[in-house]
């Protein structure tokens, strides 16, 4: 009779928490990415002992390194350690972390490796800690996600004809085929859904820089919409906490004047 499979063991893999969550009385189940691995599910048992080493360590932003084991999706958490070398978020910049944090656990598969992606979620977290400016830093991380994950967006050319996109001109953007412009002799019928965008705007998104706040803020509906047709409509809930809490200040904002 052939012996069970070993669990396997993975030992000091750098990891950041996506999200945590309570299991039973005493433990939790916590979605991490891992450097090597991906994304994946821990069981910490105990972690919400007071006494735990595991105890407030198993926190989002916070660069760590991971040992696990098991055969199965859900793997049992057997060290954790703090490497240090990121400052802690805060403010606005902790809303933005969460919800690079919600797009990472709604799109990228468990156990699907991402090297590249985690480079490149791990430099965000820096820019945000940094102060860097916001908008464009999560309009790059959105693009480069979904190029990561095989969506990435054609910007530089008219789907129709090929032709350099015109900053002057007025496109559609269609899922999974890219711009038209709007009125060309060639361009297919644009279908359900498709957005409609300026030119300058394609090229900002394509060039990661935004002049001016038309500008960002055009590429920013632009970019919510093709990550809801990804998402297949699943809501974004930190998309939605930045929004009222933004209504909120415009209504303080209203009853100042």
């Amino acid at each position: 009779m052939a012996s069970r499979a070993e669990p396997q063991r993975r030992d000091d893999e750098p990891a950041y928490v996506l999200h945590a969550y309570a299991y039973r009385e005493t433990s939790l189940i916590v979605e991490a990415f891992a450097q090597t691995y991906g994304r994946i599910a821990l069981v910490a048992r105990g972690a919400r002992r007071p006494r735990s080493e595991l105890h407030g360590l198993l926190q989002g932003f916070q660069p760590l390194l991971l040992s696990w084991s098991g055969r199965n999706e859900l793997k049992t958490l057997l060290k954790a350690e703090w490497r240090g070398g990121l400052p802690r978020i805060g403010g606005a910049a902790l809303l933005c972390g969460f919800y690079l944090n919600e797009l990472l656990l709604k799109l990228l598969p468990r156990e699907d490796a991402h090297p590249g992606l985690y480079a490149i979620y791990e430099a965000a977290l820096a820019g945000l800690a940094a102060g860097e400016e916001q908008a464009s830093l999560l309009r790059r991380f959105e693009l480069e996600l979904l190029a990561e994950l095989g969506y990435a967006l054609p910007l530089a050319a008219d789907v129709a004809t090929g032709a350099a996109i015109d900053p002057a001109a007025s496109y559609h953007y269609v899922f999974d085929r890219g711009p038209q412009r709007v009125g060309a002799p060639m361009a297919a019928e644009p279908g359900r859904g498709a957005s409609l965008v300026r030119g300058s705007t394609l090229i900002a998104l394509a060039e990661r820089r935004f002049p001016d706040a038309e500008t960002a803020t055009e590429a920013k509906r632009l970019m919510r919409v093709v990550l809801d047709h990804y998402l297949e409509q699943r809501g974004v809930e930190s998309r939605r906490v930045v929004q009222e809490l933004q209504a909120l200040d415009e209504e303080r904002d209203v009853k100042r004047d």
